[in-house]
């Protein structure tokens, strides 16, 4: 390697489809070459592995669990000795904090994915009082946290007393190359669509009580699987909305269903900083959502790209006015977020983060 670069390796739990596996991926695949040796770190399986990676180093520890790693994560930084080491998920950020006192020539940064003091008030197995000490204390052995939004810095801040020169705010970028649709009529019935997990902090259940009580024809697809979805399968019969429903567990092809879609209904109670959102805008697609922490703030400008509301009583007035009130131009939508979240704006983001780490 060139003693001039700056080693950089990005470690992840696994390669499974996701959105920190989609972003740390991206970033260690396009950060300038001539500066940074990147390299990427999977603690998981070659096999599990769903984005094809190339032109960087992968190294794969092939291990089931990031407890079951440790061991040799530590033999692989003592062994490289790398200038920066980022990781991402929350396991993994707890054990690279702990592990950044044994290595104090590497400086070590944490990519956090979500507003942690929300998501932790959902049904999440209880902690014991000294393993919930220990992560949340992780954040002081960092030299640098990266926040996906400025809500995420200013929880960090305020609930986890993280001195805020200690933060910094990088977006998530547009890893794709996005086409935006050219028809602007809308569908008739109107097309609505939402991409998420199944879980309990991503609010399905919030957009089908307002789906039940419209008043026209629509038809909508749910793109994702998770732990909640025999719940909300059981809700959507409750609801007698299976016949106006499409589900979708996996596809490659989401930018297709993005721009075939009229609106794209957003119920989260937290986000990190939601990629789907951001792709849907792309394409042309506009967005419903209820206000909730996690960027939705900074995405959405109200009736260029979309609109917030407060709650499911107004989520449901909205979308019973959406065939009257529907201006949104395809261009206009994909225009509000891709100079902001390009690749290069937020390549350069992590790349001056980077230099000035090394710098220290």
């Amino acid at each position: 390697m060139s003693s001039n670069k700056i080693n950089i390796t990005f470690a992840l739990p696994n390669l499974l489809p996701g959105g920190a596996e989609r972003v740390v991926s991206y970033i260690a695949q396009n950060i300038d070459s001539k500066k940074f040796n990147s390299t990427l770190l999977i603690v998981g399986y070659s096999k599990d592995a769903s984005y094809d990676i190339k032109g960087i180093e992968v190294v794969y520890l092939e291990k089931e669990r990031v407890l079951n790693g440790i061991v040799d994560l530590y033999k692989y930084i003592k062994r490289t000795k790398p200038d920066i080491m980022l990781s991402a998920i929350g396991h993994l950020n707890t054990v690279t904090a702990y592990m950044s006192l044994l290595f104090p020539k590497t400086k070590f940064v944490a990519r956090e994915v979500n507003v942690l003091s929300v998501l932790a008030t959902f049904d999440k197995p209880k902690k014991c009082n000294l393993m919930g000490y220990i992560e949340d204390k992780r954040f002081n052995f960092f030299s640098k946290v990266i926040c996906q939004s400025q809500d995420m810095l200013d929880d960090f801040n305020k609930n986890y007393n993280i001195k805020k020169d200690k933060l910094v705010v990088i977006n998530n970028p547009i890893t794709d190359d996005f086409k935006v649709k050219k028809r602007i009529s809308i569908n008739k019935p109107i097309q609505f669509i939402t991409v998420a997990r199944f879980d309990k902090e991503k609010g399905h259940p919030r957009i089908l009580e307002a789906l039940s009580k419209v008043s026209f024809p629509f038809h909508y697809t749910i793109i994702g699987r998770g732990a909640e979805e025999m719940n909300i399968f059981d809700l959507i019969e409750t609801y007698n909305l299976t016949n106006k429903i499409t589900h979708i567990p996996f596809t490659k092809e989401v930018p297709r269903y993005l721009a075939e879609s009229d609106l794209y209904l957003q119920g989260s109670f937290v986000e990190g900083f939601p990629n789907a959102v951001i792709e849907s805008c792309m394409v042309g697609t506009p967005i419903l959502a209820i206000d909730a922490p996690g960027g939705i703030n900074e995405i959405i400008y109200s009736n260029i790209n979309g609109k917030i509301v407060s709650n499911v009583e107004e989520f449901t007035q909205a979308l019973e006015q959406i065939n009257a009130n529907y201006s949104f131009t395809p261009k206009l939508v994909s225009n509000s977020v891709n100079t902001r979240y390009s690749g290069e704006f937020i390549l350069n983001k992590y790349e001056t983060l980077f230099l000035n780490l090394a710098k220290q």
